[in-house]
């Protein structure tokens, strides 16, 4: 089964360029960049090798690369994992616990409240290619962003709050902010600089979809197969405070299971890293030696209705679908235990966290009698689903609790790309299963509910529900707690709109499940796991 969860939600008149792949159309007046391909090639044709400190690291990624590699519209796990080692941005964060610390800003601004930013970038920056990082290409990137004709996925966690970011200097910004806004310093990350005399060029955005990335981070691309690997080497020219342990690095995407485990394990691993494990085999994994790490997050399986499908509309027939669900019998059987029935939209270690005022404990009894409040009966379900494994090991728990109180239920999962076609085409569906972690690009709530809830939203156009009066409410409430000044006030505004997401569950959790990583510790130390898709070693190193 495939395990590729992620995908781009970016305006589905782009979907095409983002699943592109094919040569770079820069590729060859770039160093480094020459070796760049248009299709899959062999997995050790990679320029691996050497020995000691100077040995490639090999990472196993169980999300495929031929995602959009733009970093102003991608949500792909293995591309924003990878532009976070190629990229920087004014401010980086922690990939734990998510504290801001200066990248190619020289400090974090010291009032988080003020309403202008300003910002030095560090001395003698360069990217890639060796052309100094100027103030011209940090506007460069923001005007990109805040562009209202341009579709970027980036724009969603900028335009509320961010009026426009100014040029003072050759080597200096500023941010001027519609209001105070302190929770903005953590989301620079997402707004990764770069180059403007590189992706400024006719055709450059679309090449940077297909996988050029050209940054001033520690790390440079050097090759990229599209559904086999990409590689990566130091960059010799970084004088920023994340610098490269690693002299080589070549990241394989495998995103079925066994094959991805296979490559880790056993004496003749060909790996020192691989995520997302599968929860079967974290026994065997570290019998062999091996550590095995869980990140518990917003990684959750959901479902989402098409709410102008009758009775989808009918909010009692949603509610009674979750409250027949058998969550803790999901937990323990498809879960392995790695993983907590949803009592929020917000998973319970997220700072915001609250129990929401309608939690869909099992009930079946419950589930009926909403379905019969509703004049519903006969109710037959396709239940399409991506086929991402821990997903596919969730759906016959689903069935079996929909088929226990009436509902006939009948299992269609298919690959991620082909289920989200059929949402981008307006193709009819009654109810769709699939995985989602915002975690990806950060922890405040109100980053991860207007991911998902925003009203020009790509997930609020897949449920046909943004015009529904109860929606509008709820995007004007959501925008009044962006707005708000006072911190607790705030977080009580958005405990009591996510009260609303609750009861209305047109997209809602299911269950929120941990994310496993595994890695030699007899070759490798300083790793952490992260509880969303993807790896981060700017930290870690040779034994």
């Amino acid at each position: 089964m495939r395990d590729d969860v992620t995908r781009d939600v970016t305006a589905p008149g782009r979907r095409s360029l983002l699943r592109g792949v094919g040569a770079f159309g820069l590729a060859a007046a770039l160093p480094g960049l020459g070796a760049c391909s248009a299709g899959p090639q062999s997995t050790n044709d990679t320029g691996s090798g050497g020995s000691g400190r100077d040995r490639t690291l090999t990472a196993v990624i169980g999300y495929g690369n031929d995602g959009s590699w733009d970093p102003t519209q991608t949500a792909s796990a293995f591309s924003m994992a990878a532009n976070n080692h190629v990229y920087e941005g004014l401010l980086d964060t922690d990939p734990i616990t998510r504290v801001p610390y200066p990248a190619l800003g020289t400090e974090v601004p010291s009032d988080r409240g003020a309403t202008t930013w300003h910002f030095r970038l560090r001395p003698g920056a360069t990217f890639h290619d060796g052309r100094p990082v100027t103030a011209d290409d940090v506007v460069f990137v923001f005007d990109r962003i805040l562009d209202p004709k341009t579709p970027t996925l980036a724009k969603g966690f900028f335009e509320s709050w961010l009026k426009e970011v100014r040029r003072t200097g050759g080597d200096s910004v500023e941010l001027v902010l519609k209001f105070p806004f302190p929770d903005g310093l953590s989301r620079l990350t997402l707004a990764k600089i770069m180059p403007r005399h590189v992706f400024g060029r006719p055709g450059a955005w679309d090449d940077a979809i297909k996988g050029l990335a050209v940054g001033s981070g520690p790390y440079r691309q050097t090759a990229h197969h599209p559904k086999s690997n990409t590689t990566f080497e130091a960059y010799d020219g970084y004088n920023g405070p994340r610098r490269p342990a690693f002299r080589r690095m070549n990241w394989l995407t495998i995103v079925d299971a066994a094959p991805r485990v296979a490559r880790i394990s056993g004496s003749d691993a060909g790996a020192q890293i691989a995520d997302n494990i599968p929860y079967a085999n974290i026994g065997r994994l570290e019998q062999g030696g091996l550590k095995v790490a869980g990140g518990a997050g917003m990684n959750n399986l959901f479902l989402m209705f098409d709410t102008q499908h009758k009775p989808f509309d009918d909010v009692r027939v949603r509610q009674a679908l979750h409250y027949a669900i058998d969550k803790e019998k999901m937990v323990r059987v498809a879960l392995k235990g790695h993983g907590k029935a949803a009592s929020s939209f917000l998973d319970q270690g997220n700072p915001a966290y609250r129990r929401a005022r309608t939690v869909y404990d099992y009930d079946p009894e419950k589930a009926k009698a909403l379905l019969r409040a509703a004049g519903v009966s006969g109710l037959g379900i396709n239940l399409l689903a991506v086929d991402v494994s821990w997903i596919v090991d969730c759906l016959p728990t689903v069935k079996a609790s929909w088929d226990a109180i009436g509902v006939r239920t009948t299992l269609a999962p298919q690959e991620t790309t082909a289920v989200f076609t059929k949402m981008d085409q307006r193709q009819d569906y009654q109810v769709v299963a699939a995985a989602s972690d915002p975690n990806q690009f950060g922890l405040d709530a109100d980053l991860i509910m207007h991911y998902n809830y925003g009203p020009q939203n790509l997930w609020m156009r897949y449920t046909r529900w943004a015009g529904h009066p109860v929606a509008k409410r709820l995007f004007t409430d959501m925008d009044r707690a962006t707005r708000e000044p006072d911190p607790a006030r705030k977080r009580a505004m958005v405990q009591d709109y996510i009260d609303v997401v609750a009861e209305q569950a047109v997209l809602y959790p299911v269950v929120h499940n941990e994310l496993m990583t595994a890695w030699d510790p007899r070759l490798l130390t300083g790793i952490r796991a992260q509880p969303y898709p993807g790896i981060n070693v700017l930290q870690a190193t040779w034994v």
